[in-house]
């Protein structure tokens, strides 16, 4: 029996790259017997990526096209494709020709050994230092922070099963932390080495300003995955410490008083002119905040949690009486 793929292509300015993608595909799928689909989803280019695309499409029905109105983010390409996606397994690639399809039944040997998720490492890679050097750093600290220790969470040439997407939703910049996402709901996640071409047409999408975006949306997914159901555990816990800290600073500013008092020939400066009054000040109005914050937090998760499904089921054994909603059912690999 074939096996269902669909290949979700995101793609801004590539018109050079884009047939030269096609035939590779189609000639892996066509050596390995796959019922393959691609999606195109144009996230308003400005060259002439689209007509390309048209003529495949016209050319080849196993091709899908979404044209986007303007430039809205490789999140939302992707959730495009996602949602257009026909087959059991997806992959993710690049429109660059920097991922080599040749790849793929490799993808699929790891999926076959358990895995939900598989993503790219590019051991060997043709980017500038500029890139390859903060790259480093940001996986380091997505492995540290959340526990999904990826040498490249940031490669574009990832596999994944299809129910994954009815659980995770991405937005903004979130595409490149579908792994961790996936894990923080229990499916199983590896990588695979793949190899790594060098750019032949156009230039890189990305800027320095993806450092600090990306360091961002970091603090965003360890907050969603380890704090989504308990947000007084993160603030509660950092209110606390700032509210200790401003109170002992306090009570030791207040013991220098009373001893300034007890001894006046003790040169020591007055307390209202000591900066630390300040700063204790501040920590412990900072510390009520958060607190308060947290509580606020639990308040609205607590309402908009209550119909929500916080787990999800990978089997079910037995009919039921009556159909459960809400939960996303996969049959076990």
């Amino acid at each position: 029996m074939k096996q269902a793929i669909t290949c979700v292509i995101p793609v801004l300015n590539e018109a050079e790259s884009l047939r030269p993608l096609y035939q590779e595909i189609m000639t892996v799928a066509t050596e390995q017997n796959y019922d393959l689909e691609i999606v195109f989803v144009d996230d308003g280019s400005t060259d002439s990526s689209w007509k390309v695309i048209e003529s495949l499409v016209e050319e080849d029905p196993r091709v899908q096209a979404i044209r986007f109105r303007r430039n809205f983010g490789k999140a939302a390409a992707l959730s495009a494709g996602f949602a257009a996606a026909t087959g059991d397994i997806v992959f993710t690639l690049d429109a660059d020709l920097q991922d080599d399809p040749q790849e793929m039944p490799r993808f699929l040997e790891e999926m076959d050994r358990g895995f939900d998720v598989v993503s790219g490492w590019k051991q060997v890679r043709h980017d500038p230092w500029h890139k390859v050097g903060p790259s480093r750093v940001f996986n380091w600290l997505v492995g540290r922070l959340t526990g999904v220790k990826l040498h490249d969470h940031n490669c574009g040439f990832k596999c994944y099963r299809r129910e994954i997407f009815e659980e995770v939703r991405i937005y903004g910049e979130l595409h490149r932390f579908v792994p961790v996402l996936a894990a923080a709901r229990g499916w199983k996640v590896s990588e695979i080495i793949v190899n790594h071409r060098a750019r032949k047409f156009g230039s890189s999408k990305y800027g320095v300003s993806r450092i600090v975006k990306g360091f961002l949306d970091l603090l965003t997914v360890y907050f969603l995955t380890g704090f989504n159901q308990r947000p007084q555990h993160l603030l509660g816990t950092l209110g606390i410490l700032s509210f200790v800290a401003g109170s002992l600073a306090l009570v030791y500013l207040a013991g220098c008083w009373v001893v300034d008092k007890m001894n006046p020939a003790l040169e020591i400066t007055d307390l209202h002119q000591r900066p630390a009054v300040m700063y204790s000040i501040a920590l412990l109005l900072l510390g009520a905040q958060l607190i308060s914050m947290g509580f606020l937090a639990e308040l609205i998760t607590s309402y908009y949690g209550r119909n929500s499904v916080t787990y999800s089921v990978k089997a079910r054994i037995g009919k039921p009486k009556h159909p459960v909603s809400g939960e996303s059912e996969t049959a076990a690999s």
